[in-house]
């Protein structure tokens, strides 16, 4: 064994030397290049080794950084590792080297200071250049309160020349998927049922919080990543420069539902965008005219059931039999006092799952799934709540 170990260790020539110094490099360089062709092949596939620009300029610039960076990193990791190398192959005790004695050497001690500091600063340019562009709020062209809740968003767009346009994105990958009763498709919890929609080369200030939890709102295309704090507001912004949808997730640790919680943004073109928010605005006076209504049972429990399938069903169960919520089925709730009812729906219940949804659905829709709920599953109360009741019942 020993005398395996000295062939091993014996001395080579420099010829030699410099021949596996070389072929190292050369290793070194050719996987450096097949890296180098992977990051430039990315482009804008987020499933490859190295991020995606997106499609606005603070990517790009974020990008731009990012491989500036790499590649600093890359160059000190080479030297470094050909001077290690280089020092084993010429320096090591079999071919007699004696170690150099330069304890307490000041050019070594300056030079060790100098260098790294040089790089910093040489990194600190760019980086101080992007991240003063990142934070750049000014001229934004308009505004999006964006809330997180346990586990949704809900998006006010702030006019002030009109009403506010207010609704919830929930996600709309269906169960089946979700419990592996169906084949997953290729957004698989990445789906919502209302989008975010902003106009092409236009910016867009997003003003982040939460409700009860931190969240945090990211969308990696658009170069948006932000913390939602409850109580506070946070500030980021991005200006899409192509049309199309673009996919993000909560990206923090929020709660059990936490992977259920995604954010998608749709970029259309100004006219288009026009035509969405007009057809919003009159949503909304829609539901200012309902309110006035009287609705009959059918029409109540048609609604109903589209509002407890949207909002009730994932905790409660398809046929009210319960899950991670309560049953409705033969519940005390859904079968005993209105009022009490109606306080659970609107308020929700501290310390539980249950959460206030009387800020979450309109009175409209409030009113029909209560009803809903008091005569489906069999538990037929006769009970028919108007929007005008959940209307005096908040004011009450």
């Amino acid at each position: 064994m020993q005398g395996t170990i000295n062939r091993a260790l014996a001395p080579i020539t420099k010829q030699q030397g410099t021949a596996a110094l070389s072929k190292l490099t050369a290793a070194i360089f050719t996987a450096m290049a097949v890296f180098a062709g992977s990051a430039h092949s990315a482009g804008n596939d987020t499933s490859s080794v190295n991020m995606s620009p997106g499609v606005t300029a603070v990517g790009q610039s974020i990008f731009d950084l990012h491989m500036i960076i790499l590649w600093i990193c890359v160059v000190i990791g080479v030297a470094v590792f050909a001077v290690m190398f280089y020092s084993i192959i010429y320096h090591r005790k079999s071919r007699g080297v004696v170690p150099a004695q330069f304890h307490e050497s000041t050019k070594v001690e300056i030079a060790w200071t100098v260098v790294p500091f040089l790089i910093l600063i040489g990194m600190a340019v760019p980086a101080t250049s992007t991240l003063l562009e990142i934070y750049d709020f000014e001229d934004a062209e308009m505004d999006i309160l964006v809330t997180g809740y346990q586990w949704k968003w809900k998006y006010e767009y702030l006019n002030e020349d009109g009403d506010n346009v207010t609704f919830f994105s929930n996600l709309q990958t269906p169960q089946s998927e979700i419990y592996n009763s169906a084949d997953k498709n290729e957004n698989y919890l990445l789906e919502v049922d209302e989008p975010v929609v902003i106009p092409v080369n236009t910016k867009v200030r997003f003003l982040v919080t939460a409700n009860d939890v931190i969240h945090a709102w990211w969308v990696p295309e658009l170069a948006v990543k932000k913390d939602a704090v409850p109580g506070f507001i946070n500030e980021t912004w991005t200006l899409a420069e192509e049309e199309g949808i673009y996919r993000g997730q909560c990206a923090e640790l929020c709660g059990k539902d936490h992977g259920f919680m995604p954010i998608v943004v749709k970029v259309v073109s100004q006219e288009e965008y026009a035509d969405w928010l007009g057809d919003k605005q009159e949503e909304a006076a829609q539901v200012r005219e309902l309110m006035a209504q009287t609705f009959t049972m059918d029409e109540l429990m048609a609604r109903g059931k589209e509002v407890y399938d949207r909002a009730c069903l994932a905790c409660h169960g398809a046929n009210g039999e319960g899950g991670v919520g309560n049953a409705i089925a033969g519940s005390a709730v859904a079968t005993g006092e209105l009022g009490q009812h109606l306080n659970i729906g609107i308020n929700g219940v501290a310390g539980s799952a249950m959460q206030a949804f009387g800020g979450q659905i309109n009175d409209v829709e409030m009113a029909a799934v209560i009803t809903y709920q008091r005569n489906a599953f069999g538990n037929n109360m006769g009970d028919m709540v108007q929007p005008i009741d959940v209307f005096n019942y908040k004011k009450g």
